[in-house]
């Protein structure tokens, strides 16, 4: 027996997300009130995308597109694809900039898949969801916390991914410092180190620990949790500008880290009014976003 498919919109908001958080290396994620708005139905026949604000132009309008490749993974996982699908997305998380553009674009495709299916949620439940978003994402840090709002923890167990959510201290402040330039993960990725001395390991452990008690329950830790001897250090030379910025915020007792694999910077609480990034920068205060990627439309409570 077939799938029973929508016949009306389906829409999703996804949450920027911030991973590794300084010390929580591919592992530790954060979910920001900045989001972009995919809403899809069902069609005769084609698959088709269409972006608005963040990408328009630059981004695929056919099957490659994130949000499409994503839709289909998961309509096969569930059996069956349907015969068309219009997509429509509107985009205000940046693209390259270390937000989770991609695990938006990805979650968001999941999810509205899910949504598009009577009983979708049953056929694809939340563990099987963040696995598929992961594999195609290729690491869970940002998936999870886009997927489940909030602060989240993500590791791999048997090749699958798996993650925990934690409520986030209402006192932690983000904000988020935006470049013009972009930056890629593949790169960014290219120039850490096979190995690392055992120091550092045991350092980073440690702070990670921490890192998940200051974000939960006590900020005022949030400085000294936030420090890395992993990943940062060595990306700083291929982004000056961010190893700068995270560099003068720190110096004036501001919790700050690169974001993701960069170049966009995190601060965790509120920045002084005499601090100016300079013009280069973008910034932006957020809240943290505690819903995750919520679906809504007529099939969503079939699922």
């Amino acid at each position: 027996m077939g799938l029973t498919f929508g016949t009306g919109a389906v829409s999703v908001r996804t949450p920027a997300t911030s991973a590794n958080l300084g010390p929580g290396f591919d592992a530790a994620g954060l979910a920001l009130a900045l989001y972009d708005d995919l809403t899809a139905r069902v069609t005769g026949d084609g698959y088709r995308v269409a972006v608005t604000g963040e990408g328009a132009g630059e981004l695929p309008e056919h099957e490659e597109h994130l949000v499409l490749r994503a839709m289909l993974t998961t309509f096969d996982a569930m059996g069956e694809r349907p015969p068309g699908l219009a997509v429509e997305c509107v985009n205000r998380i940046p693209q390259a900039r270390g937000l989770g553009s991609s695990s938006a674009a990805i979650v968001g495709g999941v999810q509205l898949a899910r949504g598009l299916v009577e009983g979708g949620t049953r056929l694809i439940d939340d563990e099987t969801a963040l696995d598929i978003a992961a594999r195609l994402e290729g690491h869970p840090d940002n998936v999870a916390p886009c997927l489940l709002g909030g602060f989240t923890i993500a590791w791999t167990d048997g090749g699958g991914a798996r993650a925990v959510r934690l409520p986030v201290s209402d006192r932690v402040r983000p904000t988020i410092f935006v470049p013009k330039e972009r930056g890629y993960t593949a790169s960014a990725r290219a120039a850490l180190p096979s190995d690392v001395p055992h120091a550092d390991a045991a350092f980073n452990a440690g702070r990670s620990a921490l890192l998940t008690y200051a974000l939960t329950n006590d900020p005022s830790l949030l400085f000294p949790a936030t420090e890395d001897r992993l990943h940062q250090g060595y990306r700083a030379e291929a982004m000056p500008g961010t190893a700068s910025l995270v560099a003068g915020l720190r110096s004036v007792g501001v919790p700050a880290v690169v974001s993701g694999s960069g170049p966009s910077v995190l601060a965790f609480t509120e920045v002084p009014d005499d601090f100016h990034p300079g013009t280069e920068w973008l910034a932006k205060s957020l809240g943290v976003d505690g819903a995750g990627a919520l679906v809504k439309g007529s099939m969503v409570e079939l699922a």
